[in-house]
């Protein structure tokens, strides 16, 4: 199984941001296979909807690094790992600069780069960003459709785009992603409508899952990707080319043997070959998150 950590972004981690290169750069060394930005704009103090079906807000995400700068420096210190967004919320940003922002970070990383896009659970966060919570699956769905006229623009002929929510006049676009003809799209979200648009629309579904607990891999993971592997194939796209990065997220008091032993049966029975797990507590410092990282590839490749 590829193993992937997230970049040293919230918490007490975000004050570090000056060892943000080194943590890339020894992550890499020590054999990772991937670093993952998420995306959060508030804290709320009186939060409509606290995180993972909560009423709170984890006191991590008082203190957050932008995921741009920190998948563009990551970009420029590594040369192997894949850098991907686990996930930027798609509907907070005109899609013209999400192109502008996602093209610079794929060449940046010669081609390295995959997306994740997701839609966000904050009310108070679209608030702030000044989007209406409820647009937000049709204004991801349109932010792919500027993506793709984007990526796919042929030289010499002006991309334009009139749609509900944005319109982009006709602009020359000379500059594309290093990896033709566009970076792998990957959305996250377990709703119906979600994982039909997975099958549709994306190259690959971000599931999550929380450690420990008593999740079912092949129930909660295997036959959810199944059904959006059939639901491609009458689509008439190629099931087989429909990846899954599962998200793991250890919960207060987790150990590195209750991560392990669930990316093993994730592996053994819902077939998922490439995982991020989330850095967080207990590492305070960098120093003690690529100790983890060091321990658990070691766990991981002995499993």
């Amino acid at each position: 199984m590829r193993v992937g950590f997230t970049l040293p972004q919230f918490g007490t981690l975000a004050h570090q941001a000056g060892q943000v290169t080194r943590f890339a750069r020894e992550a890499e060394r020590l054999g990772a296979d991937s670093l993952w930005v998420g995306d959060r704009l508030l804290a709320p103090a009186e939060p409509t909807v606290g995180y993972a079906g909560g009423a709170t807000i984890p006191r991590s995400f008082h203190s957050v690094l932008d995921p741009f700068a920190l998948l563009a420096a990551a970009a420029a210190v590594t040369g192997r790992v894949e850098l991907g967004s686990g996930v930027l919320n798609a509907p907070w940003y005109p899609p013209v600069a999400l192109a502008r922002s996602l093209t610079s970070i794929d060449q940046l990383s010669d081609g390295r780069l995959l997306v994740g896009f997701g839609t966000g659970w904050s009310p108070e966060e679209y608030r702030a960003a000044g989007v209406p919570m409820r647009e937000r699956g049709a204004r991801l769905e349109e932010c792919l459709e500027v993506l793709d006229a984007f990526w796919s623009a042929e030289p010499g002929v002006p991309v334009r785009h009139r749609g509900r929510f944005w319109d982009v006049p006709p602009t020359h676009v000379a500059l594309w992603p290093a990896r033709r003809p566009r970076p792998p799209v990957y959305l996250a979200g377990s709703a119906p409508a979600a994982t039909r648009r997975v099958a549709l629309r994306a190259d690959g579904w971000l599931p999550v899952v929380t450690v420990p607990g008593d999740v079912d891999p092949a129930a909660a993971i295997g036959e959810p990707l199944r059904r959006i592997r059939a639901e491609a194939e009458r689509a008439g796209r190629d099931p087989a080319s429909l990846g899954a990065v599962l998200r793991v997220v250890p919960l207060p008091g987790a150990t590195l043997r209750d991560v392990v032993d669930f990316l093993a049966r994730a592996r053994d029975e819902a077939g998922i070959d490439h995982a991020c797990v989330e850095l967080g507590s207990p590492a305070e410092n960098v120093d003690q998150a690529l100790d983890l990282c060091q321990r658990l590839l070691e766990m991981t490749r002995a499993s």
